[in-house]
């Protein structure tokens, strides 16, 4: 395969690629990360609480125990850039009661997880132990990681890499680090491969009270993209749905979720990695064909070179917390620029006030911090605040599930 060759890392009889392997056994990291931050208590096992993500609990339950429980929860509106005005959403969720969780930020169990990281040989284990942890608790939820990656990596998705790939592409020096327990992060065919069943598990965790991946996946995203409608409906004083950016939209899950939900529209799927890119495209390819193709474009979302106001939707799903601050900032400008007047910008991720991530055990946000280096920037971040300083109006958060908040706002009209 030519310059390809990497796929061959791939090892469907191994939780890890061959570059994070030692001669230990694969339950080493997880043993060893427990014993550092919980003491030695025994047998590491994999925690199964209501309020844990990855636990399978809820299938076992009465069906009359998993229906949710809609409660009254805070989302903040700034309505001209000045005034913060809380107004009471109902939605089936609820926040937490810090305002981000405990092991973010310069605090001393924060500064004790860093500390783990700095060790490269214990770095190393937490890597394969956050891999072991994704793909074994997956595969005990019905999702058939292996067999799925299998399926890209013995494609022919390869094609599509030559005819997406943009060699003028210049990447930033965060993107070209260990990322995600891939040493090449997400430029490489291992961690694209990967992405949809990675989704998966996070759609189950995310959503512990759900009956099935299925209905997760459907209030997930069904949250998701009503939040845009009703924002935009709303603020954009009648702006038709006529183009959207999905901004990272990975290997196309949610520019394709996206083009369902506005078929009308003319929709682009842009994102850093070519090798994201090239399956979203594969896969693409392999659904019947759409009134309004996706076209997919590989560029830095911090400077798409993209004409100014020629948008009506900026969305970026799950990206945000994987960036650091400065490239935030540069994502959050560009979007302001490519809006059109009353266009809206969407960020849905991590919210820092989830039940869910505030009550993480402690070795599941070290393994979880371990494979994500710039989750402190992103929870000591006022996303609000910085989305007003660049010119956003109608600056909204809402916890659109039990992990992820929406963030949506608009650009002034004229």
């Amino acid at each position: 395969m030519g310059k390809h060759k990497d796929k061959s890392c791939w090892q469907p009889q191994n939780t890890g690629s061959a570059k994070n392997c030692s001669s230990a056994h694969p339950n080493m990291a997880l043993l060893t990360t427990q014993f550092i931050v919980n003491g030695n208590n025994g047998l590491w096992k994999f925690p199964r609480t209501s309020s844990t993500p990855g636990n399978d609990s809820f299938l076992r339950r009465p069906s009359q125990q998993r229906r949710r429980i809609k409660e009254t929860v805070m989302s903040t509106t700034v309505s001209n850039g000045i005034d913060d005005k809380p107004i009471s959403t109902e939605v089936p969720f609820t926040e937490g009661k810090l305002d981000r969780p405990r092991w973010s930020g310069d605090t001393p169990i924060s500064r004790l997880v860093a500390a783990m990281i700095d060790i490269k040989p214990l770095y190393n284990l937490m890597k394969l132990g956050a891999r072991q942890v994704l793909i074994s608790t997956a595969e005990k939820n019905g999702i058939a990681w292996r067999d799925m990656a299998r399926e890209i990596l013995e494609s022919e998705v390869y094609k599509e890499m030559e005819l997406i790939e943009n060699p003028s592409v210049v990447y930033p020096d965060y993107y070209l680090k260990p990322f995600h327990a891939y040493e090449k992060g997400n430029l490489s065919w291992e961690a694209a491969a990967e992405v949809e069943a990675a989704t998966m598990s996070m759609m189950s965790r995310a959503m512990p009270s759900a009956a099935s991946l299925e209905e997760a996946t459907r209030v997930i995203r069904g949250n998701w993209l009503q939040t845009i409608e009703d924002h935009h409906t709303k603020n954009s004083g009648g702006l038709v749905i006529a183009d959207i950016l999905d901004v990272g939209c990975s290997v196309g899950l949610s520019t394709r979720y996206l083009a369902d939900k506005f078929p009308l529209a003319n929709v682009v799927g842009l994102d850093l990695s070519p090798y994201f890119l090239a399956v979203g495209q594969y896969k693409e390819k392999k659904r019947p064909l759409r009134e309004k193709p996706i076209k997919w474009m590989h560029a830095n979302g911090e400077a798409t070179d993209l004409p100014s106001a020629s948008f009506d939707i900026v969305s970026s799903s799950f990206v945000m917390h994987e960036c650091p601050e400065t490239a935030i900032n540069g994502l959050l400008k560009e979007a302001y620029r490519v809006l059109r007047p009353g266009g809206t910008v969407a960020l849905t991720d991590n919210s820092p006030k989830s039940k869910i991530l505030q009550n993480l055990p402690p070795v599941l946000f070290t393994l979880m911090k371990s494979t994500e280096p710039h989750l402190d920037e992103y929870y000591l971040l006022d996303m609000e605040k910085t989305m007003v300083e660049i010119g956003f109006i109608n600056v909204r958060s809402v916890l659109t599930d039990p992990r992820h908040r929406t963030v949506t706002a608009s650009v002034p009209k004229l």
